[in-house]
């Protein structure tokens, strides 16, 4: 087994709530700063030394592969030669160590069916998982300590923003319920960023109508075996157009709290 966490990314959902923006391009792609926010959360793991990925792809998956083919040629300035087909790239804008498996987990597969699927690509004991459309100011080797030490199959950030998600109800740290889509008037919320152990695998099937936030995670914390760490730093989804404006506002005017790598 290899003892470095891989980190999965949900990528492959409509983005419904986005429709105008996504109707062309996959939520992941979407722009802050100039960049992709899938980038931008790759970048925050590989700062913290995280840096071989699973993308569960679906929704016009095929434009993330390309982007990250296209990778190199996208962030640099280069001459290309028409006749030999030979590229000199000059001066290269990014340099990225990262390690990526891209996986088509189907176009309708709910949350719990992607992870599922991509199950034969983590080789490691424990795994990292996270939305493709959330930035955060987490310390993720601390995330990942906090799950060593507490010993139970699931670890989930708990945040605490003004939206409508998860609501954990939380004793000494372990989740003893979890709600998806209530009204949160106080107390922390599922931020994504989860750490779980191989065994979470027994609590998901491939069937496409198995989502994530319902019976496996409430499953996991009726077990006793969903813990949360709890982030009260900076946190923000990317879910509707009003929040995309918000980041890059944040990303344009130096404010972007997520941006933990130099």
């Amino acid at each position: 087994m290899n003892m470095k966490p891989k980190v999965v990314i949900l990528c492959g959902g409509r983005g419904s709530r986005m429709e105008k923006e996504t109707e062309y391009i996959p939520k992941p792609l979407l722009k802050v700063g100039g960049k992709p926010i899938i980038w931008h959360i790759m970048k925050t793991y590989a700062h913290y030394g995280f840096n071989e990925f699973i993308l569960c792809l679906g929704y016009k998956g095929n434009k993330i592969k390309k982007y990250f083919l296209n990778y190199e040629t996208i962030n640099s300035n280069f001459t290309l030669n028409m006749k030999t087909g030979w590229i000199e790239y000059k001066g290269k804008a990014q340099n990225e160590d990262w390690k990526i498996a891209f996986v088509d987990t189907g176009e309708n597969a709910q949350t719990g069916a992607r992870v599922k699927k991509v199950e034969e690509y983590v080789d490691s004991d424990t795994f990292m998982l996270t939305y493709g459309d959330g930035v955060a100011d987490i310390n993720i080797k601390e995330l990942l300590k906090f799950h060593i030490k507490h010993k139970k199959i699931g670890t989930v950030t708990g945040v605490q923003p003004l939206s409508k998600f998860g609501e954990l109800t939380i004793d000494l740290d372990v989740v003893t319920a979890f709600s998806e889509k209530q009204q949160v008037r106080r107390g922390f919320i599922n931020g994504g960023f989860f750490v779980f152990n191989r065994k979470f695998f027994e609590y998901l099937n491939d069937a496409d109508d198995c989502i994530l936030e319902k019976y496996p995670l409430k499953s996991l914390a009726i077990d006793e075996e969903l813990d949360a760490y709890l982030h009260k730093g900076f946190w923000q989804c990317m879910d509707t157009q009003r929040e995309m404006g918000i980041l890059n506002d944040l990303w344009d005017t130096g404010k972007a709290k997520w941006r933990v790598w130099k």
